[in-house]
């Protein structure tokens, strides 16, 4: 098959949507498939085209980039001038989903539309903008897409834009081969004087629904022993590190920033416990916890549609209710107390990953839908 993929980001853009994009992109490629992406020129710097890991790679110069969404309408007029035989768009952010679907109406193209999340924005106009996105521009695109796909079954059921649709359930996948127990993160040990110490780790984007502020919180109920590390850049990291300034904690928390993609398997398998402090559904599945469980790792996640079905609470790691610092604390706690209890739940969490998200399982299932609307 020929399958253009279409997102707002990609490579070397850092976030869930495009580790996602080039994974199943990789993969289908292995099986002997013709993929594109198309993306936004988000940074000028960045070429108009190139190949990304053997991925062929389109970016569009944006018209205008409004709250971090580039807003692309040359997108329509590259999907109408090039044969393929299905079309799969990925959103949040929004519209790169209308520009596929106005493109694709006109030329009978399938449209498959990958809904990671719904759309929020980090200000006072959030109810009124995307209450109208979605009344309009977003209605028009769920109605011309043949199938929907959401990664979870509770944001299938609470999200007001996709619950009328009848939404495939296809989650997100990770890299098995990768994130594996048999990573070596002594090095990052070292680099950080973690030595003799245990280590908390989150990764993601620095952004205001990651939550940092009380992950960062939670670190004050520790040990000397204990440090917090804070792996990801973005726009909300000079609000985290003056909150660890003021809460006087920067003997544990460590803000680390970007690291280079090769290190952060490295990062996961140096650390006891991962956190996942998210606040909102901008955050509908946490790959990074997925990724943390395949190492072996025990997890905490936010108690939060999407992200809860990642784990059985208890089993692979803990549910945490946002915001709830205290009881985050306690949990953390409560792992690095207890060797043999992370060492089963890393074990457990391994094993649901291996059997649900491997990537070879998410791409049979996406497979499956390419030709049911083809």
């Amino acid at each position: 098959m020929k399958i253009f993929q279409v997102a707002p980001y990609f490579q070397p853009h850092i976030g869930g949507v495009e580790s996602h994009v080039l994974e199943i992109s990789l993969e289908l490629i292995r099986r002997g498939h013709d993929v594109e992406v198309f993306t936004s020129q988000y940074d000028p710097a960045l070429p108009a085209k190139e190949s990304i890991d053997g991925v062929s790679v389109h970016r569009i110069k944006p018209l205008i980039n409004v709250f971090t969404t580039p807003v692309t309408p040359k997108l329509r007029s590259e999907l109408l001038n090039k044969p393929c035989d299905v079309v799969h768009a990925h959103i949040p952010p929004p519209f790169v989903e209308f520009f596929s679907a106005r493109a694709c109406n006109k030329t009978d193209k399938p449209l498959v539309l990958t809904y990671h999340c719904d759309l929020e924005l980090p200000n006072f106009l959030n109810k009124f903008i995307s209450g109208f996105y979605r009344r309009t521009f977003g209605h028009y695109s769920l109605i011309y897409t043949d199938k929907i796909v959401v990664t979870s079954n509770t944001y299938a059921a609470t999200s007001r834009s996709v619950w009328h649709f009848d939404p495939v359930v296809i989650p997100n996948a990770v890299d098995t081969k990768k994130f594996n127990p048999k990573n070596n993160g002594s090095k990052i040990i070292k680099r950080h004087g973690l030595e003799g110490k245990k280590m908390v780790l989150f990764v993601g984007r620095v952004k205001f629904h990651k939550g940092l502020e009380y992950f960062v919180s939670a670190a004050k109920f520790m040990d000397k022993n204990t440090r917090f590390l804070i792996v990801g850049s973005g726009d909300y990291e000079d609000v985290i590190r003056n909150y660890i300034h003021d809460l006087k904690l920067e003997d544990r928390v460590t803000l680390v920033g970007k690291v280079p993609d090769p290190e952060l398997p490295q990062y996961y398998a140096a650390c006891d416990v991962f956190v996942l402090p998210s606040l909102t559904r901008l955050e509908a599945f946490g790959i990074v916890g997925l990724e943390a469980m395949a190492t072996g790792k025990p997890v905490i996640v936010s108690d939060i549609p999407g992200v809860r079905e990642v784990i059985t609470d208890g089993r692979e790691g803990y549910l945490s209710p946002p915001m709830e610092i205290e009881l985050m604390a306690k949990k953390i706690k409560k792992l690095l107390a207890d060797p043999k209890l992370r060492k089963r739940m890393g074990m457990a969490g391994r094993k649901k990953v291996v059997k649900y998200f491997e990537i070879s399982k998410i791409v049979d299932a996406l497979e499956k839908v390419y030709k049911e609307v083809i």
